[in-house]
């Protein structure tokens, strides 16, 4: 093993030559694609962004592998427990990494994950000198320093956008223009500072402050510093928490099931974390801190009074309650008269504290209280699906969470209770079977009346609540060129949920065979079959049938990279939903080109599908401006294609420039309600500029 080292340290010059080549090529680097890779699903509308934050983040300031810790690690979501422990392991033994390359002499490090590894990390030794410039300085000298001001609008009139029939008409109250500008200087472990607002087509530019519109719709902004002596982090303005496995507060991407099976499985405690979306709901607002009462163990408190949108009902058909309110509303649109009636009608005030301890790199134990309190009480309707619901004005939590990392088994947990007595536990392992393959299994039981309102720990279901479950995934290296990742889960709810009238199960099974052959081309096949119960309309009586649905998902994706300026994406997407004696089937084809001369990018694809019933839509990734992600169902029959463009105009200055039209060839019409377009064509333009300030 040292004879190696040196050998390599007899390259070092040469090797370091090719990572500083490799760091001035970081700007034509794909990150949305290399997302939409490593995670791909072609299930749902995934919201990217906050993990592209979080990579991008390290991908300007990459971590230095020799001071980085585990769970700064972890964060990425390409490394394997077993393999950062073979890492620190080898930096112990063999002293500090010289250059990235060394990691290939490290057991489980294969191709592939090096690929994607040295995107995001260094072994720079002055990334560990700490910097004592003061912070207005090393605010305004940061490179991560940049405005984004975006437009985007809907060609075709909407029926919200025409000049009303009748005066009672209802029409959305500003233009179809969709307005979006953001700020951000941020440099990891030392300071975040940004703000965002927008403006949602429909809705009305303008100030006033009794709807709280203050010019446009929707504001957010925060200010948060780190690592200020015995103060690990110090927010003020918009945020989210992360602790354990997400059962109370789960902040940022929530990977959940996809193609990456393993190390997705365990969440990762990053504490505080700036707010910076355009979701208008669900985050918190005001102050929060963590301070570092000793080496092993740090506090951290929080309080936050967000007004959320919410139709408030008068009693009629209770006696419990004189008003209340039935769901908090996140779709943040204020368009029309009943939209801004509902706006800001809820105060939620949100406090509690955390502690966690770690006394080493390899294990973490956790607690963390927090209370929930609503001006107006939650009510939900008398359905039977909605009876252990909570409803009230007053919530509390408690949890207790733990991590260890024994041998080559990383095992994790979290347990929680809520004030109505209910029980949420999820906990599971992560480990390698074998040089080639890794595991991972998760078990998590969500009682039908356990509450947490932000909750996004592993489930089935869209809230942690009234499921349980056992999944396990698998990552079988074949070789330099082949890798196999799959995953099996089962699941069961013990109550009613909406559409399905009684306690119903399932199970969700994927496959994926990737193939690399070498940098021009990729090639994954990828199988998913998911079996859940659903109710079934009886033709004999009233009451409904709950039988099990069964779909069927089919990808073929080829890359092709014919050299630095070319390449292609080919894409064969397939489904088939049955239920009782009826099966339904939908299909997509995708063609994608990327061409990139000089300073300018250009990117385009034709798609055609034809698909039948909700069930069988397809969900394909497209390439967008920089922080927008276009996930779109492809649903009936049609073609849909787009082109953007991105130019470097200047070293500070980056335009981009996209079409997208959808045509249908099975309607007349688009749409529903005010949202309704004549016609069978959608087209949708956006331009976008992001100047950095240094």
């Amino acid at each position: 093993m040292k004879g190696l080292r040196f050998l390599i340290m007899g390259f070092t010059a040469l090797l370091l030559c090719e990572e500083k080549a490799l760091a001035q090529s970081n700007e034509s680097f794909d990150l949305e694609s290399f997302i939409e890779e490593l995670f791909n699903i072609q299930d749902e509308d995934i919201n990217y962004e906050d993990l592209y934050e979080t990579l991008l983040s390290h991908y300007q300031n990459p971590l230095n592998l020799n001071t980085a810790s585990i769970y700064e690690l972890q964060s990425l979501y390409i490394l394997s427990s077993t393999q950062i422990q073979n890492l620190q392991t080898y930096i112990e033994e063999n002293g500090k990494l010289i250059t990235l390359f060394e990691l290939q002499v490290i057991e489980g490090f294969d191709y592939a994950t090096i690929e994607r590894l040295k995107l995001f990390v260094t072994v720079n030794a002055q990334d560990a000198l700490l910097d004592e410039r003061p912070l207005l300085q090393r605010i305004l000298e940061e490179r991560n320093n940049y405005l984004i001001s975006r437009y985007e609008r809907i060609l075709n009139q909407k029926k919200g956008n025409r000049p009303k029939e009748s005066p009672d008409d209802s029409r959305y109250a500003g233009s179809a223009d969709k307005f979006y500008l953001r700020y951000r200087v941020s440099k990891p472990n030392d300071f975040s500072f940004g703000f965002t607002t927008e403006k949602d087509a429909g809705e009305k530019f303008h100030w006033d402050p009794k709807t709280k519109t203050y010019f446009t719709d929707f504001w957010s902004a925060h200010f948060m510093v780190e690592n200020q002596g015995k103060w690990r982090k110090l927010i003020i303005g918009d945020y989210q928490l992360q602790f354990g496995q997400g059962l109370l507060f789960g902040a940022g991407f929530v990977v959940g099931k996809g193609s990456e099976t393993v190390n997705a499985a365990n969440r990762v405690t990053l504490g505080i974390k700036p707010y910076t979306s355009v979701l208008e709901g669900g985050f918190l607002r005001g102050a929060a801190a963590s301070y570092e009462l000793n080496k092993k163990l740090t506090s951290t408190v929080f309080l936050s009074h967000l007004n959320q949108d919410a139709n408030i009902k008068t009693a009629g058909n209770t006696d419990e309650f004189e008003e209340y309110f039935s769901s908090v509303q996140l779709t943040g649109m204020h368009r029309t008269p009943s939209e801004l009636s509902n706006k800001k009608q809820v105060a939620e005030t949100v406090m509690g504290m955390n502690l966690n301890f770690r006394p080493n790199d390899r294990a973490e134990a956790g607690f963390t209280a927090n209370s929930n309190h609503f001006s107006v009480p939650i009510l939900r309707g008398n359905q039977p699906y909605n009876q252990f619901e909570f409803k009230g004005q007053s919530n509390f939590n408690l949890s207790l969470y733990g991590k260890y990392q024994w041998q080559h088994f990383f095992l994790f947990g979290e347990s929680a209770i809520s004030k109505s007595g209910g029980l949420g536990a999820v906990g599971g392992f992560t480990t390698s079977l074998a040089p080639r393959v890794q595991f991972a299994m998760v078990l998590r039981s969500y009682q039908q009346n356990f509450h947490s309102f932000r909750g996004t720990s592993f489930s089935e279901g869209s809230r942690n609540i009234n499921e349980k479950g056992v999944f396990w995934g698998i990552k079988f290296t074949l070789n330099r060129k082949f890798f196999l990742t799959a995953y099996y889960d089962s699941f069961h709810f013990p109550w009613l949920r909406f559409g399905v009238d009684a306690p119903s199960s399932g199970n969700d099974y994927l496959l994926r065979l990737n193939y690399n052959p070498g940098s021009q081309i990729k090639l994954y096949a990828q199988i998913r079959r998911k079996v859940k119960d659903t109710n079934v309309s009886s033709e004999t009586s009233n009451n409904n049938h709950v039988l099990p649905g069964i779909k069927n998902q089919y990808l073929l994706n080829l890359d092709y990279s014919s050299g630095a300026s070319l390449s292609f994406k080919s894409r064969v997407q397939f489904s088939e939903y049955s239920l009782q004696n009826t099966k339904t089937n939908g299909y997509a084809f995708i063609q994608d080109a990327v061409y990139k001369n000089g300073d300018w990018t250009f990117s385009g694809r034709m798609a055609l599908f034809d698909t039948e019933g909700g069930q069988n839509k397809q969900y394909a990734y497209e390439r967008d401006v920089l922080y927008a992600f276009s996930i779109p169902a492809y649903s009936g029959r049609g073609i849909r294609n787009y082109l953007l463009v991105q130019y470097k105009a200047f070293r500070k200055m980056d335009l981009w420039a996209r079409i997208a039209k959808t045509t249908y060839y099975d309607r007349d019409e688009i749409g529903t309600g005010l949202e309704t377009i004549n016609g069978n064509k959608r087209t949708e333009i956006k331009f976008q500029v992001r100047y950095k300030l240094h």
